[in-house]
């Protein structure tokens, strides 16, 4: 989803560009003021409370603007995602933003911040004021209401910029070369979002060839936790040491062993469009930790895909792969196989059913061969992609 929060000082044209990127994106608008006169006008029980509220002259929370905001992205399933306008307006307003896309599944794309003069500010308020014949657009209110704005919306500016989702658009010019600066950074933001796949599958699905194959074909960086942690155990690292034994066994390492692992691997890697990250998370845990390990850089789980192939075709693949140059420890006998088939079903599969809920899970069938198994799991993700871009 494309989300933007557009910014900008009463008379920076908010309202004129709003309409111009809502209709090129195909975005739902939010305004909070629309929706409180919205629910006004409808007389709903919502409604009813806010009108209440504006009468005794009080602030509406924002436990009442945040149920209005996610009642009206819920209903807006037809757009390609959200322009807010006036919100936040307060940083704590925009941890409880940050939250509430969270849990939509979603996150904020980029914050526009239209910047234009004081003075030109005030000749346009002041010229609108004539036509309009607004008593809020005298010179005198104009200047405070220019001065609450900075003050107020400073420490949002300071929060989106810790971010690096903070951009400021010259908003002086014709209307249409304000949009076009507008559009080019949006058009920038879309391309900076990273598509991070979590490719999963039983012990034998192909998750490993796959992996590198759909990494390579759509510029990802391939991330294989038992790649990294074999490599500590072959250095022979303080980790190496630790978790030798457990990956003979083919059993779960500890989480703090391996989320430091993965934080160095994604940090290291700018070049590319996004990462697979394939045996991990395991575990329902895991994957809040991964979606934890994620938002600290802006970035999030666009998708899981599950490799499925029959139980009785994985012990084959597994044994031969244990007669063979390529054999783990753990696929060298009958019984290690069974117990890690077993420790997929009980701990990881729980994993899928997560991402499931969430609409991010893709089930490939991954029986056939490698080029039918990566035509069946391109086609799949580029659908993902293209819905996403």
């Amino acid at each position: 989803m494309l989300n933007i929060a557009l910014f900008g000082p009463p008379g920076a044209g908010k309202g004129t560009q709003s309409q111009l990127i809502i209709e090129k994106y195909n975005l739902a608008y939010i305004s909070t003021g629309d929706l409180l006169r919205q629910e006004i006008a409808e007389g709903t029980e919502l409604g009813h409370r806010v009108k209440d509220i504006i009468q005794r002259g009080e602030l509406v929370s924002d436990e009442i603007m945040v149920e209005l905001i996610e009642k009206k992205i819920i209903s807006s399933t037809d757009s390609n995602g959200i322009l807010f306008d006036g919100f936040p307006r307060t940083f704590v307003q925009a941890y409880i933003l940050d939250g509430l896309l969270l849990k939509l599944n979603t996150s904020l794309s980029c914050m526009l911040s239209l910047e234009v003069p004081n003075d030109e500010l005030v000749y346009r308020l002041i010229e609108r004021g004539k036509v309009s014949g607004r008593s809020d657009d005298t010179e005198d209110v104009i200047k405070r209401r220019l001065v609450e704005y900075e003050n107020k919306t400073l420490p949002v500016k300071e929060y989106y910029k810790e971010r690096n989702l903070y951009y400021a658009i010259d908003g002086v010019g014709p209307i249409p070369e304000i949009f076009e600066r507008l559009n080019a950074q949006i058009e920038l933001s879309l391309q900076k979002e990273w598509f991070n796949l979590v490719l999963s599958g039983s012990p034998g699905s192909g998750k490993g060839t796959q992996g590198k194959l759909l990494a390579e074909k759509f510029n990802l960086y391939y991330i294989s936790t038992g790649a990294l942690l074999r490599k500590e155990v072959l250095n022979k690292t303080e980790v190496g040491l630790k978790v030798k034994e457990s990956m003979a066994q083919g059993d779960l390492i500890p989480d703090e062993l391996v989320i430091p692992l993965l934080e160095q691997e994604i940090k290291h890697r700018t070049d590319v469009n996004g990462f697979i990250f394939k045996g991990f998370p395991r575990t329902v845990l895991q994957a809040y930790i991964l979606d934890g390990l994620l938002r600290r850089m802006n970035m999030r789980v666009s998708c899981a895909v599950e490799l499925k192939v029959p139980t009785l075709d994985l012990i084959r693949r597994l044994d031969n792969r244990g007669k063979s140059e390529k054999a783990r420890p753990y696929d060298q006998s009958t019984e290690l196989i069974i117990h890690r088939l077993e420790e997929y079903e009980v701990k990881t599969k729980p994993t899928m059913d997560l991402y499931r809920k969430q609409n991010k899970l893709l089930e490939i069938d991954a029986t056939g061969s490698r080029e039918e198994v990566i035509e069946r799991l391109s086609n799949a993700v580029a659908s993902v992609m293209k819905k996403k871009r």
